[in-house]
């Protein structure tokens, strides 16, 4: 957001995320945008969870690798929802901060959000790269002054499949929702309920 504003770039918040799963885990990263965007004033748009056609969408890619094919086609449904979002109400750019996690592949991410754009005259998808100029070090202090919640899986339930079967197989524990954040490091060893979840 600081990026977006030093390019002179006015932006509202779209919450458009029907890979996340489970619900609880939407309703705390879409709690977590509206508490941030309420603090400083900026517009939030919360879309659909449409989970549905999403799993429609990913079909037949459940055991696609991290940043394989399940992966592009999620971005793409994503940004189409949001370039159209973005063409009906008058944005010209749209863009995303997926890139800065070092899990992503930012040409993948890229080539979604420009694919998305191209399919309406006057609407550009904004190409960043957010890792740079020490982004991920802004990003996690950032967080830390938030206390934002600290996901630890992708998003979607093949994610956090995959994500418990590789804690397993290290003897680590599966993940427990809701319980980290960033700056609460002194709490965090408490153990929390267990949760409902894949594998």
């Amino acid at each position: 957001m600081e990026a977006m504003l030093v390019a002179g770039i006015d932006y509202d918040i779209f919450f458009y995320n029907p890979n996340i799963h489970p619900v609880k885990e939407y309703e705390i990263r879409k709690n977590e945008n509206i508490r941030f965007a309420e603090k400083h004033g900026i517009g939030f748009i919360d879309a659909d969870y449409d989970v549905d056609n999403w799993f429609d969408r990913i079909k037949g890619l459940e055991n696609a690798p991290e940043r394989g094919e399940r992966c592009t086609k999620c971005f793409d449904m994503r940004f189409e929802r949001t370039a159209l979002y973005a063409h009906e109400h008058g944005y010209d750019t749209i863009t995303s901060s997926l890139g800065i996690s070092r899990w992503k592949d930012m040409q993948q991410i890229n080539g979604c959000g420009e694919r998305a754009a191209a399919r309406y005259d006057n609407l550009s998808y904004w190409t960043y790269n957010w890792r740079k100029h020490g982004g991920s070090a802004r990003m996690i202090e950032i967080s830390k002054r938030e206390e934002f919640y600290q996901q630890e899986y992708c998003g979607c339930v093949y994610s956090l499949r995959d994500t418990n079967r590789h804690r397993r197989s290290q003897g680590r524990e599966r993940i427990a929702l809701g319980v980290k954040f960033y700056g609460r490091e002194d709490i965090q060893a408490l153990a929390a309920p267990k949760t409902e979840q894949s594998e």
